[in-house]
């Protein structure tokens, strides 16, 4: 015999509903396309980006670079999460404090955030470029604008034992 389904598990359901509809909401406001592994290599230095594909209105990133320093590897913990609505990139260099840029302009290409307080980088800069992802860190360093590119292509699936 079927059974009738009953108001009560209406309402029980419609919270989570409500719940999964924000969260798929949230998730188109993020920056999916920078989703992936990204890799560059400059001489002797190779960098490397990964971004978790939006989930629950939250990217997240990090980033290292190997190079032949005294200083070793750098790392960065990378996120992207609404913060009153608005995409909000942040960035924790080395472990430290995160420092947050807001969302200022984007496309279903390019994102650009800015924290024109933060001393450098002002501007943080995403755009696909091809099959690669560009991004660009920008802002006044001593006395004159500075923009420093990295060009990044997908990375190559690592070798399995």
């Amino acid at each position: 015999m079927a059974r009738a389904s009953t108001p009560i598990a209406g309402l029980l359901l419609a919270p989570l509903c409500a719940a999964c509809a924000a969260a798929v909401a949230a998730d188109a406001a993020m920056p999916a396309w920078m989703a992936g592994s990204w890799c560059s290599r400059a001489g002797a230095q190779r960098i490397e980006e990964v971004w978790l594909a939006p989930a629950g209105g939250l990217m997240i990133g990090m980033s290292r670079t190997i190079a032949a320093s005294p200083r070793g590897p750098q790392f960065e913990f990378l996120r992207v999460e609404l913060r009153d609505g608005v995409p909000t990139y942040l960035a924790q260099p080395q472990g430290a404090a995160p420092v947050a840029f807001k969302l200022t302009q984007s496309s279903d290409s390019s994102a650009r955030f800015e924290n024109p307080k933060h001393d450098f980088p002002q501007r943080i800069e995403y755009r696909r470029a091809g099959r690669g992802l560009r991004a660009e860190i920008a802002g006044p360093r001593h006395g004159q604008e500075r923009v420093i590119v990295f060009d990044y292509e997908p990375c190559a699936e690592p070798r399995r034992p």
